[in-house]
């Protein structure tokens, strides 16, 4: 508060309890001095843990650790995230309880909430047990779940929090299932991939009225590139068949070996061999080159999928259906 400024501390202070303000006052009272260095340190641990705090909120325990240690030193992530988990309290406590709950009672739970409840929720789910209970829902509410979803990033902390603690309110009594979580637009393009084609298509049809960009977002993210490590050798032929060599060669340019290899693989020994060469004659090329290669193939897989030539999807939890 000091460091802020009275103007600042005192609007802070406004939205304080009595005996809060009470508090702080007597701390303040036996401040005297602080140095830069101090002021600069409390500021920069105030930040990292409001950012890691705005993680849980968001997404959960898993989410926030994921973000920290990529946003962190590992020694630092790991200090942020024990000061986390024991100043949550209370809100840790309301996502704990989603984490545990019997997919069967969740089910059956969510039919009767609020779009914008079930959509955090299925956010603090895995992308194939989302799947599974968004399938589960009446159809008119698919896309309006859907769309809230994708928006959670856009909703503030302190609204997510609140409808938290009220699920976790009624989901005190539920067993126990370990969950990933995470919200936002990548969450539900990877629960859609684990929809069958015709449901995604439905929903995200119905979505796109709302907010076209939105869905070309989620769109895009359905299928990237190195899933095509996840087709067999028959669908890498097949999507083969139909690429340009040229287009091929220039989509392999800085892939993993894993997946060259599995790419190849799929190919005569003659036709691996002089598509290997094809690459290392290529020389330097732009990233940009690249991703609009790999685009090209991406579009032909969606179109032997819409033929029913491949398929990308994994079946939705059968543990959900009520």
């Amino acid at each position: 508060m000091i460091t802020l400024g009275e103007e600042t501390s005192a609007e802070i202070l406004k939205q304080l309890e009595d005996d809060e303000v009470e508090e702080i006052g007597r701390e303040v009272a036996k401040v005297s001095v602080i140095s830069t260095e101090q002021s600069e340190s409390i500021l920069e641990e105030f930040y990292e843990m409001a950012i890691a705090h705005d993680y849980v909120v968001k997404g959960g325990i898993d989410y926030a650790k994921k973000m920290l240690y990529n946003a962190f030193p590992t020694d630092q992530a790991k200090r942020l995230l024990e000061r986390l988990m024991k100043s949550l309290g209370a809100d840790a406590a309301s996502f704990d309880a989603l984490q545990k709950a019997d997919p069967q009672q969740l089910a059956k739970f969510i039919h009767s909430e609020h779009p914008q409840t079930i959509a955090l929720i299925l956010s603090h789910l895995n992308s194939s047990q989302a799947a599974g209970l968004l399938f589960s829902l009446p159809p008119e509410i698919r896309a309006d779940v859907s769309m809230r979803m994708a928006h959670l990033d856009q909703i503030s902390p302190e609204i997510i929090n609140k409808i938290a603690a009220v699920i976790g309110a009624k989901l005190k009594s539920l067993g126990e299932v370990s969950r990933e979580a995470y919200g936002g637009v990548r969450a539900v393009s990877e629960m859609f991939n684990r929809l069958d084609s015709n449901s995604s298509k439905e929903i995200l049809d119905h979505m796109e009225h709302n907010d076209p960009t939105l869905v070309e977002t989620i769109r895009h993210l359905m299928f990237v590139f190195e899933d095509l490590l996840l087709l067999d050798q028959n669908a890498v032929k097949e999507i083969l068949s139909k690429v340009e060599r040229k287009v091929l060669t220039i989509a392999l340019k800085g892939t993993s070996d894993q997946l060259k290899n599995h790419l190849l693989g799929a190919m005569s020994q003659r036709g691996a061999e002089m598509l290997r060469e094809d690459m290392d004659s290529l020389g330097p090329i732009k990233i940009k080159e690249v991703e609009t290669a790999q685009q090209q193939i991406i579009a032909v897989v969606r179109q032997l999928e819409a033929e029913g030539v491949i398929s990308l999807k994994g079946t939705a939890g059968e543990q959900y259906v009520v």
